[in-house]
């Protein structure tokens, strides 16, 4: 599964919004403050990990997830160009209208 497969559902960017907040997090605490199942808060995972956003690690018997910065990091590359262009448009109309003011 791509990337953005996997954040186009709700559920799975309230994940990793939580990662992000509060990092490392076991099923049981992502679930706490879900209003979703742990079976499916543990699909979601699953689906994360496979598109290579959240990774797992065991510590002790328990599984700790985590985002992948790498993953992120090439998402906000791939971004980052129209963000500019969008960016320089939006410059250009705050120029424009601020010119149309002055006169």
């Amino acid at each position: 599964m791509d990337i953005f497969t996997a954040l186009a559902d709700q559920q799975r960017r309230n994940i990793i919004e939580t990662l992000h907040q509060r990092g490392n997090q076991s099923i049981k605490q992502l679930t706490i403050d879900s209003s979703v199942s742990r079976q499916a808060i543990t699909k979601h995972i699953n689906i994360l990990i496979k598109a290579k956003i959240v990774q797992a690690e065991f510590i002790g018997k328990e599984r700790i997830h985590n985002l992948d910065p790498k993953a992120m990091q090439s998402l906000f590359n791939w971004l980052a160009p129209f963000s500019q262009k969008w960016d320089d448009r939006l410059n250009n109309l705050t120029k424009y209208i601020g010119d149309k003011d002055v006169k």
